[in-house]
């Protein structure tokens, strides 16, 4: 799963008393760059194994601290708690702290088993990247049908442009063609790590762009 971890994103911005778009296009992705971060630094550990599932290399067998679901828990807490001390936003701290968690669930669909309730075994996951004709289309549904639902909840504001939205739905095609054609990486090595956090970036910022032109309908 890559920009199908942007779904709740979309769905949760469209609702006005939720975060503003970037902060729930961040919240989507925050196990991912706590893990890219953390995996920088030898917190975390993954390499690559050709074969290990047949849609994507990653051997993803160290992640105890993001990629467990306690781990993700303590995620989204963290997150809601920001955003409450920032706004006293208590139905907002709860839709971002739910988004955060959201990861872990979708994850939950496409992972061999690597996950963990609570990082030890057992190791879960449904599998269904060794199933592309159903991983590929399910990640596609997902992701622009929450494009479309926030479209349909907000409108374009009075002398706004779409030219945010248009990028930002170009560069999530974009990605996840990368993600799927490109040829694989050879080694779990930093450049890896940081354009994966470089990635996420983008897309928080097109996010803010594009929730900049918008306004709730």
């Amino acid at each position: 799963m890559y920009i199908g971890h942007f779904a709740p994103a979309f769905i949760a911005a469209a609702y006005p008393k939720s975060p503003k778009l970037p902060i729930m296009l961040i919240a989507a992705q925050l196990v991912d760059y706590g893990f890219f971060t953390f995996a920088l630094f030898g917190i975390e550990n993954f390499r690559i194994t050709p074969g290990i599932s047949v849609m994507n290399p990653l051997d993803l067998y160290d992640m105890p601290y993001t990629h467990s679901l306690l781990g993700s828990i303590f995620w989204a807490l963290g997150f809601a708690i920001l955003i409450w001390g920032f706004t006293k936003n208590m139905v907002g701290a709860c839709i971002g702290g739910a988004v955060v968690l959201s990861h872990w669930f979708l994850d939950y669909l496409v992972h061999i088993p690597d996950l963990t309730i609570a990082g030890s075994e057992p190791k879960l996951g449904l599998g269904l990247w060794n199933h592309p004709v159903i991983e590929m289309p399910l990640e596609f549904l997902i992701t622009f049908g929450a494009v479309a639902f926030y479209i349909g909840k907000t409108k374009m504001r009075e002398h706004g442009t779409p030219h945010g939205l248009y990028a930002l739905i170009a560069t999530l095609l974009l990605l996840q063609a990368f993600d799927w054609f490109a040829p694989k990486p050879e080694s779990a090595n930093a450049s890896l790590m940081i354009m994966a956090l470089c990635s996420f970036a983008l897309v928080a910022l097109l996010g803010h762009w594009t929730a900049k032109n918008r306004e709730y309908d």
